[in-house]
């Protein structure tokens, strides 16, 4: 083990040294015009970090980043020239000035997403602009001068020589904690919100506070640009904080690479040394951003930090290299709970899930009318019906994606109607969906990852408190992923994109991610379309295992000889209401189900209720 991980972080260890001797010595290297747009280079770097975590990782569209470097920049200069506080007092309560304002700003996104999310913190943005301008504290458009210069144990920071190894000690540590948030816990959450927050909230990701700890942190690191900047020019005026600044700074994450924080680094560092070479020319350093941004948004989306393995992928086309086929091992199953549904049979439990009286209505369609049905513990329970009949419609309810319109669900006896997806998750309901929704830019391991972890987002402190806590509960939750994968037969492709693997086993990460959160309810929409026939009598093994392990089961499915060999219950619904439940013996002779969905010739090749036969 040690020596395997000596042969993993090593390179990464010799790049690091390597860097940071380059960046130590670098003032010997340069005349002061040079450090000094270096030391601003710093500065951009620091903002695209946080605008990189807002946009690229938690997919929030950010254009207020500028507000939040101008916040703290200008609270840190009122709060030293105007209340006389020292420059480090000031820069503290600037910092957390800043993240009030990113708490503030992060509100919208509660309610909209986007382009329109876009909008609002652009006009944010152009408010704070406005204020400057105008406001007397701030100076006007004259701006503040005279910041005094922060002391540092008797070091000299007015020489920008020195300032430099203060920005690039903050900067690394700045660098260092955004990677560990991305590659851990809090970061994968963001980012299967961003992939598919529909997916990221059922299985358990607070998407309401992860999308204000995405502005939050974006505005932390906008406030320590803000510091390092009035400490740096020891002045500030509105021209620094105007919209072709922020403008730049989408320019520098976009071509960088929005999704990598190092690639957002070069983008930013990269742009601001080009800009000081066309400092002559600015109208034409403007409009060449922005044909540069088009040409990467529509050629390379991913931006610089894609390029290599767009590049890797074309060759390995052109020269013919494919990977060592991999093979989907067969599914371990669960170790049996040893008293599946006696209390229920006994009378002495609650049922798992009841549906009482449920309805819901989108405008003038009546989606759902006066649904009710009772799922005992360990019982898999089957939902048919034809298409349009409301049967994903219910789990939506179930689930919490839509609030119904009348009546109530309860959860083990719980009313959980209109609850969140990701609190009925931490109550134990899980669900798959009726069209994939894996979470396509992370690994199959990190999408079970996602759905493993069960901390909190309130609990972000510990990142900065206590990471060794983070590591600590990352290396369980990899052994427990590991586990699950071996479980599932998934192994040999923990480190591969969804997307890129067949059907058949998309539908079973899919089932296996649902299993990671410890259900006590697992909800299956249609989990059989699109397999061949051995896949779903493989699925059959599995759902019957799931069940075995106490598990119960609800499963929407058209495969009838699933439905009729698998569930000891049906429930069939058409026009959005209940038309016949019993067994399977009792529906398939219900002549209310035969006339509106079976028909005549369903019941001639309809198998036999208790058979093993599974169709596909």
């Amino acid at each position: 083990m040690n020596a395997l991980l000596r042969n993993r972080y090593a390179p990464k260890l010799g790049t690091l040294a390597a860097f940071a001797v380059i960046a130590w010595l670098l003032p010997y290297t340069v005349g002061g015009y040079a450090i000094h747009v270096v030391d601003i280079a710093l500065v951009f770097a620091l903002l695209a970090i946080g605008m990189g975590l807002a946009m690229g990782i938690a997919g929030q569209i950010n254009l207020a980043q500028i507000a939040f470097f101008g916040v703290s920049a200008y609270a840190t200069a009122i709060l030293t020239t105007h209340n006389g506080l020292g420059f480090w007092p000031a820069a503290a309560l600037a910092l957390v000035a800043s993240a009030l304002i990113g708490l503030l700003v992060g509100i919208p996104a509660l309610r909209m997403q986007s382009h329109y999310l876009g909008i609002v913190t652009l006009g944010l943005a152009l408010g704070f602009i406005n204020w400057t301008t105008n406001a007397e504290i701030a100076g006007g458009a004259e701006g503040i001068s005279a910041i005094p210069v922060p002391p540092m144990f008797g070091v000299d920071l007015s020489s920008e020589y020195l300032y430099y190894y203060l920005e690039v000690v903050v900067f690394a540590l700045a660098l260092a904690f955004g990677l560990f948030v991305v590659r851990t816990g809090l970061g994968r959450r963001m980012m299967a919100m961003r992939d598919d927050p529909l997916a990221a909230g059922a299985v358990g990701a607070e998407i309401p506070l992860l999308r204000m700890t995405a502005f939050m942190l974006s505005s932390v690191f906008g406030g320590l640009a803000g510091v390092l900047y009035a400490g740096l020019i020891r002045y500030i005026a509105p021209d620094t904080f105007n919209i072709a600044n922020m403008f730049l700074l989408l320019a520098m994450v976009v071509i960088g690479g929005r999704q990598s924080l190092v690639g957002c680094v070069v983008g930013a560092v990269g742009l601001t040394l080009i800009r000081e070479k066309l400092v002559d020319h600015p109208t034409y350093a403007q409009l060449g951003f922005g044909i540069v941004v088009v040409l990467m948004v529509v050629f390379a989306p991913t931006g610089l930090a894609g390029v290599p393995a767009r590049l890797k992928a074309v060759l390995d086309r052109r020269l013919g290299r494919t990977a060592e086929r991999s093979v989907l091992r067969p599914f371990e199953p669960y170790e049996a709970a040893a008293n599946v549904g006696e209390d229920a049979a006994a009378g002495e439990a609650r049922p798992m899930l009841e549906i009482d009286g449920i309805a819901k209505q989108f405008r003038g369609l009546k989606a759902l009318k006066d649904v009710s049905l009772t799922v005992e513990r360990g019982e898999i329970r089957g939902i048919v019906g034809p298409n349009g009949s409301g049967k994903t419609t219910l789990f939506n309810v179930v689930s919490g994606f839509y609030r119904p319109s009348g009546g109530r669900v309860l959860v083990d006896g719980r009313v959980v109607s209109g609850s969140r997806p990701y609190r009925l998750s931490r109550l134990g309901l899980a669900r798959t969906f009726q069209n994939l929704r894996l979470f396509g830019e992370l690994s199959v391991r990190d999408n079970l990852l996602v759905a493993l972890d069960r901390s909190r987002t309130y609990a972000i402190w510990r990142y900065a408190l206590w990471p060794v806590g983070i590591w600590r509960q990352e290396r369980r939750l990899h052994r427990r992923a590991d586990d699950l994968l071996r479980r599932f037969g998934l192994t040999e492709f923990a480190a591969a994109a969804p997307g890129a693997l067949p059907y058949g086993i998309q539908r079973r990460i899919e089932i296996a991610r649902a299993m990671a959160g410890s259900p006590r309810l697992l909800l299956l929409d249609e989990p059989a379309a699109g397999l061949n026939g051995e896949e779903v009598r493989q699925l059959s093994e599995i759902v019957r295992s799931i069940r075995d392990s106490g598990v119960t089961v609800v499963l929407i499915e058209h495969n009838m000889g699933l439905v009729m060999s698998l569930c000891e219950r049906v429930t069939v619904l058409a026009g959005g209401s209940v038309i016949a439940e019993g067994t399977p013996a009792e529906v398939v002779a219900d002549h209310a189900v035969i006339e509106a969905y079976l028909g005549d010739s369903a019941m001639a090749d309809m198998p036999l209720p208790n058979s093993t036969e599974v169709t596909s």
